[in-house]
C-alpha cells in the first residue's frame, strides 16, 4: 500500500522548498492559479489530503487528528529529501501548518495560513458533518460547495468535482481532525515568520479567525482580500500570489528594515499608524518594491541614493518628501555642506525657483536637526 500523500512537485529541485496544503474537499488543483508562478523561485510541492485527489483513503481513519495529517506531510517531505521548508495552507491545510509551526518548528522556515483558524467553531458541527457523510456520502454536501467556498456567481468545476469524488470515509476522518483541533493556547509559541490571509467574504473562517491568530503570533501580519470567500487562491489568485511572494521572498521584511534605517523609526511608525485597509496594499508595495528591491541594491551606496533622491524630489517639487529625505540623507552620511552642494546642482538642471524652495525646506530641516542635537 502507498504510504505517501499524492503530490505534484514544480520548480527547480535546487530552489527553496515550499509546501502547499489544500482545504477539506479539494485537491491540489486548489493551487492551479498560484503554484506555477510561485515555482519560478521555489521548489513547490502541493499535496492531496487522504482520500482526496490521488491520495489513498487508507492513510487516515476515524478519530484522525491534525497531528496525524502533519505527520503525513513530514513523511512526504522526508521522502523527497526536504528537511526544512516554507509552508502555506488553506483551511484544514492551514491548520496543518499551524500544528507544524508549534510542534515541529525546526522543519518550518516560514508560514502562511489562508482562510483558516486556530479552531473551527467547536467540535459539534464537524462531528455532525462526519456522521452525515458516513451515512449519506458526499453527493448532497457537494451540492452546497459553491455557497460554502465562493462568492455568489463564482465556481471552479474541477474543485466541486473533487469534492463529490472524495472518499467519504477519509473526508469524515478529516472532519474528525477539525472537530478536535484547537491551538489557541499555543499560538504564542510560534516563532517562524507568519502571514495570515483572510477572505473578506469568507463565511467558514471569517477574517476575525485570522485576526485572532495574527494578534497571538509574535510578529505576524494579516492581509484581508476583498471579494474572496473561503477558497481565496482559486477565487482571487492575484492578490494571494502577491501576498505570498512578498512573505516568502522576504522583500517586505527586508524593505521594512531598510525603510526604518533610512527614514527612522518615528517616521515609519507614524506611516504605519495611519495605515487603513484602503492604503495597506500601497504601504506593502512601498516596503516591498521601493525599499525591499531598490534601496537594497548594492550597485549604489545609500549616500549616492540619497543624492539621486534629493535631486528627483526637487525636480518634481515634492517638498514634503524632500524634508523627509534631507533627514534620511543625514542618516546616510551626507553632511549639511554636501546636501547644499546637491541642491545647488539642482539650481542648474531643475531651475532656480525649484532650488530656492528646496533650500528653504532643507534649511528648516537642518535647523530642526541641529536643535535636536543640542538638547
Amino acid at each position: 500500500m502507498t504510504t505517501i500523500l499524492n503530490h505534484l512537485s514544480e520548480g527547480p529541485d535546487s530552489a527553496p522548498p515550499l509546501l502547499l496544503g489544500p482545504s477539506l474537499g479539494t485537491s491540489y488543483a486548489l493551487w492551479d492559479q498560484v503554484a506555477p508562478e510561485l515555482s519560478i523561485g521555489h521548489r513547490v510541492i502541493r499535496w492531496d489530503l487522504p482520500g482526496h485527489g490521488g491520495s489513498p483513503a487508507e492513510l487516515i481513519g476515524p478519530g484522525a487528528t491534525v497531528a496525524d495529517l502533519a505527520d503525513l506531510v513530514l513523511a512526504l517531505a522526508d521522502s523527497l529529501g526536504v528537511e526544512r521548508f516554507a509552508y502555506a495552507g488553506v483551511s484544514l491545510g492551514g491548520a496543518v501548518g499551524l500544528h507544524l509551526a508549534v510542534h515541529r518548528p525546526e522543519r518550518v522556515s516560514s508560514l502562511a495560513v489562508i482562510c483558516s483558524s486556530a479552531h473551527f467553531n467547536g467540535a459539534k458541527p464537524w462531528q455532525e458533518r462526519a456522521a452525515r457523510v458516513r451515512e449519506e456520502g458526499l453527493g448532497r454536501l457537494a451540492e452546497s460547495a459553491d455557497a460554502r467556498w465562493f462568492t455568489p456567481g463564482f465556481t471552479v468545476p474541477r474543485l466541486v468535482r473533487d469534492h463529490r469524488e472524495a472518499d467519504p470515509g477519509a473526508y469524515a476522518a478529516c472532519c474528525d481532525a477539525l472537530a478536535a483541533f484547537d491551538l489557541r493556547d499555543r499560538l504564542g509559541e510560534i516563532s517562524v515568520p507568519t502571514l495570515l490571509i483572510a477572505g473578506r467574504e469568507d463565511p467558514a473562517t471569517p477574517p476575525a479567525h485570522l485576526r485572532e491568530i495574527a494578534d497571538a503570533v509574535p510578529g505576524a501580519t494579516l492581509t484581508e482580500i476583498p471579494g474572496a470567500s473561503h477558497l481565496a487562491p482559486a477565487e482571487r489568485p492575484e492578490p494571494v500570489l502577491t501576498a505570498l511572494r512578498a512573505h516568502f521572498d522576504g522583500g517586505a521584511r527586508r524593505g521594512m528594515a531598510v525603510r526604518r534605517e533610512v527614514l527612522g523609526d518615528a517616521h515609519v511608525d507614524r506611516a504605519q499608524g495611519r495605515q487603513t485597509p484602503f492604503t495597506a496594499r500601497f504601504q506593502d508595495f512601498i516596503s516591498r518594491y521601493a525599499w525591499g528591491e531598490i534601496w537594497t541594491d548594492e550597485t549604489l551606496s545609500r549616500r549616492e541614493r540619497s543624492m539621486v533622491t534629493l535631486t528627483a524630489l526637487v525636480a518634481h517639487g515634492h517638498y514634503d518628501e524632500l524634508a523627509m529625505h534631507v533627514r534620511a540623507a543625514l542618516r546616510n552620511g551626507l553632511t549639511p555642506d554636501e546636501i547644499g552642494a546637491v541642491l545647488l546642482q539642482t539650481a542648474v538642471y531643475c531651475g532656480v525657483p525649484a532650488a530656492n524652495s528646496a533650500f528653504a525646506t532643507a534649511q528648516r530641516v537642518l535647523a530642526e536637526e541641529a536643535d535636536g542635537d543640542a538638547e
